[in-house]
């Protein structure tokens, strides 16, 4: 039993009066003592995504000791219950459990999981930004550059080009985002090459069949952009979402 003495000492009319108060304090439970919980996680793909599963639990108030193992998926963490921590997780849009389990279980696929639909508009979102360099740059480039339109390139051939230069930059701007993350440019291009080429190539051609069905040739103007950028994320998101919530496995 712990004791707390309190002591006041006062003059009252000449005498000394102490008072001794006695309060009983219940023992706590040290951290190293609380159970460590662990889960798995499916739908990480580098570094970014260990920092944004590390960030939802520590916000949640009591978590403390957090790991989280991106080849294995294992978090593991304590001061938290295994549901609070699995919700925080799955708001973010990754799944809970092995990709391979989750697929034997039936009717686990659906079209309704809304913080899916967000995780993989957020990975569709940096794809459109990596391709849309590599593919606006070149189709402005033999639309500007007098040399390169007196080349007289075919149209097919400015498109091809066109949809090469993005998925590169796409792929460039990922390696470049990933180098602090993954600890060296070797690491950060190994994670990025392993995009989703299907993604790219959706996007790619969907927004260049655009371009051409509007204005007939690889042309750009201001307000065809959007257009192109539109379709462009419009046609591979419902693939992202399917490879995400099946698989989990993102595209970025």
């Amino acid at each position: 039993m712990n004791r707390r003495t309190l002591e006041d000492v006062f003059k009252l009319m000449g005498e000394r009066i102490q008072i001794i108060t006695e309060v009983e304090i219940p023992p706590s439970l040290p951290h190293n003592m609380e159970d460590v919980v662990s889960t798995t996680v499916s739908g990480m793909t580098c570094m970014s995504c260990v920092g944004r599963v590390e960030e939802a639990l520590n916000s949640l108030n009591g978590a403390y000791n957090i790991d989280v193992k991106l080849e294995s998926g294992n978090v593991s963490f304590q001061g938290v219950s295994l549901e609070k921590a699995e919700q925080a997780i799955v708001s973010l849009g990754y799944s809970i459990g092995v990709p391979g389990e989750l697929n034997n279980i039936k009717d686990d696929f659906n079209w309704r999981d809304r913080s899916v639909w967000k995780q993989s508009a957020h990975n569709t979102k940096w794809c459109l930004v990596g391709c849309s360099i590599g593919d606006f740059g070149t189709i402005a480039a033999f639309q500007f550059i007098p040399y390169l339109d007196a080349l007289g390139w075919h149209d097919m051939s400015i498109m091809f080009l066109a949809m090469f230069n993005g998925i590169m930059t796409s792929i460039a701007l990922e390696t470049f985002i990933l180098i602090k993350q993954m600890g060296g440019i070797r690491e950060a291009f190994r994670v990025a090459i392993g995009m989703s080429l299907i993604s790219m190539i959706a996007m790619e051609s969907s927004m260049n069949a655009t371009d051409l069905l509007i204005m007939g040739s690889p042309t750009l103007t201001w307000w065809v952009i959007p257009i192109m950028l539109l379709v462009g994320f419009l046609t591979p998101w419902p693939y992202n979402y399917w490879r995400l919530k099946k698989y989990g496995i993102s595209c970025h």
